[in-house]
């Protein structure tokens, strides 16, 4: 392949993971009360996106911890979704401040910005971010004082961790995301873990049996689901007009196992 072709290959690629007009298209015709808030702790201040359930009675909330591409379309729509099936949910830009002039996500542009930003986050200002949100969403009035956190791919990464680092949370729901690399960071889980794997995605599913193994010797909860076929990222890539099967099916199968056991909590 001709070197020009595969970079614009590759560039075309990152975009379209980044911004779906599908998605976009999809949120700017939901009926619910979406909104942009902002999350301060300490010297930070996290743009944050809220979506709100039409439901007579408070509602559990939702943290939703974006992928390595940032707060995108996709994640906006996937809080509506949770939204639409009787949440709330609040998805931060994690990158908010990372941008020249503050900004986030969206003024960072091009994939390989964002990508290179989230790289050089610091894990305790990820885990003060997402406790901020955490604490902010757990307040609202229509919020029933129940909040359990999900995300995707670094974001699910990100779900796992933060299961160890905050006590507060009712569940953590990972998909494809890696466990903690230290058998001793396990040990201040207290929420039970649900984990979604695409059988196509052995670079994070290495992971699985470690976490299984801990989880098992710390009599901590966790129950992960492979579903055959699908690859990494099937939440995002079974939702796009042009998924294959498997993903499509591994979506479907996935967002009814997460809205059954959210209504659990």
């Amino acid at each position: 392949m001709n070197r020009h072709v595969f970079i614009i290959l590759t560039l075309f690629s990152a975009f379209t993971a980044s911004a779906q007009d599908w998605a976009k298209a999809r949120l700017d015709k939901s009926p619910r009360h979406l909104e942009w808030v902002k999350v301060k702790h300490g010297n930070r201040e996290l743009n944050c996106f809220l979506a709100f359930p039409e439901v007579k009675e408070k509602a559990t909330a939702v943290v939703v911890i974006h992928e390595i591409f940032g707060l995108t379309d996709w994640v906006r729509g996937v809080a509506d979704q949770l939204a639409e099936a009787g949440f709330i949910a609040i998805a931060p830009d994690l990158l908010s401040g990372s941008a020249p002039g503050g900004g986030g996500t969206a003024e960072l542009g091009s994939g390989d910005a964002v990508r290179k930003a989230i790289s050089s986050l610091p894990p305790d200002q990820i885990t003060a971010d997402l406790t901020a949100v955490t604490d902010y969403v757990v307040k609202l009035p229509a919020c029933n004082g129940k909040v359990a956190v999900g995300g995707f791919c670094w974001g699910g990464a990100q779900t796992f961790r933060f299961a160890t680092n905050n006590k507060n949370i009712k569940a953590a729901f990972p998909f494809y995301g890696t466990g903690p690399e230290r058998e001793q960071d396990i040990a201040r889980i207290e929420c039970p873990v649900f984990g979604f794997y695409g059988g196509n995605d052995a670079r994070v599913n290495a992971t699985i049996p470690n976490s299984a193994e801990w989880m098992k010797k710390a009599r901590k909860k966790y129950e992960p689901v492979t579903y055959d076929g699908a690859g990494h990222g099937f939440m995002r890539a079974g939702e796009a007009p042009d998924s294959n099967a498997a993903n499509k099916k591994a979506r479907e199968e996935a967002w009814k196992r997460w809205k059954d056991l959210l209504k659990q909590i």
